[in-house]
């Protein structure tokens, strides 16, 4: 048997109110500029194996990969410096590949691998239509393993695979296509209805005594009929996030059980089903473990933890939908293949270095101590979880930026340790010396095809 022994999510700090699109109540979740499904994986898994937490497997389930021929999962094991012996797996195609991934990861569990299971996605739409407005962007991100450690333990599960028209896009196109829900619900609906039935048979699970009921779907219509077929009371379903986040593409299902596993109880039985061209569910039961291995960032942390004024427009240009004038200055050069490789645990896993001798921090690595002057006296330091405060910053308001002025920073870290870096996800009028912040993961900028990834502070969340 096996199940989930560690997880995290994340929610970016931007929110689009719909309203700004002329699309209703609520807000959705939007990715920075200089974040993707990439950036936003670390992000998640970071607390899934915070604390040296071993994995022998990766998997990246996302429709919006970084690159469309690359393992994505390669930079997700650089940035959080995972052995090099990891394997690798990507799943795509479809936002059911979330839970999908994590199926997979619990049947390697199941054969004795320890994996770390990550689902993201920036979820973007034609201007004007539902799948912009309802859409939100996210990252979940679980580690499965052996039954007798685990925070939650699979009990039984089912799939079905239909060929139909639902949601599809062609490899050259930017927006996916979705069918007139009607026309789908009536097909999918016994298909879902009767996947779900089959995971609490393989359970041994009846509907009544499910704590909660998770149901994430490309078609509503589909999903709405699942409650009454099942039997299930109203309060025994989990609130899909609609109008704090919106659908978050392969990481929603996943997110929405990490919301669950969050304020979850001993014994508690989850029922997750996820429909798309087919459906998958899956029945967990929590064990006693769980009260000791929540995440510090719960997802409710996350939601609340935003700014939602940004400007419609902005976003646009965020998602290079909408054209504008572009910095006038050369284009940044495309980053190197051998320097990357030399420097890939300083710059992807953002390890440095700390003087035996004084104690004295450095970044980058150093071989000779700028304090006591010791030489190859040095051990590494991994200061991506370190947390530090402003010594000193600028707002530069000529460096071109999607999102100006560019805030610098020189800050401090907690231990010893002072760096040079920009700041992310700052309000620039309220930046001010002494202020708390960590380290998070982002793309600095794409160059000649090629994403640049490095490490940027921001405010705590």
């Amino acid at each position: 048997m096996a199940g989930i022994v560690r997880y995290g999510s994340y929610v970016p700090y931007f929110r689009l109110s719909r309203a700004a699109m002329g699309a209703g109540k609520g807000e959705r979740a939007v990715a920075s500029y200089d974040e993707d499904s990439v950036s936003m994986a670390v992000e998640a898994a970071r607390d899934a194996v915070r604390g040296d937490v071993a994995v022998d497997t990766v998997l990246f389930a996302s429709t919006s990969p970084a690159y469309a021929e690359k393992l994505d999962t390669a930079t997700i094991q650089a940035a959080l410096d995972l052995p090099e012996t990891v394997s690798s797996v990507e799943l795509g195609g479809s936002s059911r590949m979330g839970l999908a991934a994590l199926l997979l990861g619990l049947d390697l569990a199941a054969a004795g691998r320890r994996t770390l299971v990550c689902a993201s996605d920036v979820i973007v739409g034609a201007p004007g239509g539902p799948r912009e407005s309802q859409g939100g962007d996210g990252a979940v991100a679980f580690v499965t393993g052996n039954h007798r450690e685990a925070i939650a333990r699979m009990l039984g599960r089912a799939s079905a695979t239909l060929e139909i028209l639902d949601v599809w896009r062609l490899p050259e196109e930017r927006f996916p296509k979705q069918w007139e829900e009607r026309f789908t619900a009536d097909t999918m609906a016994p298909a879902i209805t009767d996947t779900a039935r089959r995971a609490l048979r393989a359970a041994g699970v009846e509907a009544s005594a499910l704590a909660t009921v998770i149901l994430d779907g490309t078609n509503p219509r589909s999903m709405a009929g699942l409650p009454k077929a099942l039997g299930l009371r109203p309060e025994q379903v989990a609130d899909p996030l609609a109008a704090t986040v919106g659908r978050t593409g392969v990481a929603h299902a996943g997110l929405l059980l990490a919301r669950v596993l969050d304020r979850a109880k001993p014994g508690d039985r989850i029922l997750v089903v996820c429909e798309a061209d087919g459906a998958d569910a899956l029945v967990l039961e929590v064990t006693d473990a769980i009260e000791g291995m929540r995440p510090v960032r719960k997802v409710d942390r996350w939601i609340a933890s935003k700014r939602n004024e940004l400007a419609y427009n902005t976003y646009l240009k965020w998602r290079g939908i909408l054209p504008f004038e572009p910095p006038r200055r050369p284009d940044p050069e495309r980053p190197a293949a051998p320097p990357m490789r030399r420097h890939e645990r300083w710059k992807l896993a953002f390890v440095g270095s700390r003087c035996l001798e004084c104690q004295t921090g450095h970044l980058p690595p150093q071989r000779v101590c700028v304090k006591c002057g010791a030489v190859d006296r040095m051990r590494d330091e991994r200061f991506a979880d370190t947390s530090c405060r402003v010594a000193t910053y600028t707002l530069d308001h000529l460096a071109y930026s999607l999102q100006p002025p560019v805030v610098a920073a020189f800050v401090d870290y907690e231990g010893g340790g002072r760096f040079s870096c920009e700041l992310t996800d700052v309000e620039p009028a309220r930046v001010a010396i002494g202020d708390h912040l960590e380290m998070t993961f982002r793309r600095l900028f794409t160059a000649q095809g090629v994403h640049n990834y490095f490490w940027k502070a921001r405010p705590g969340r």
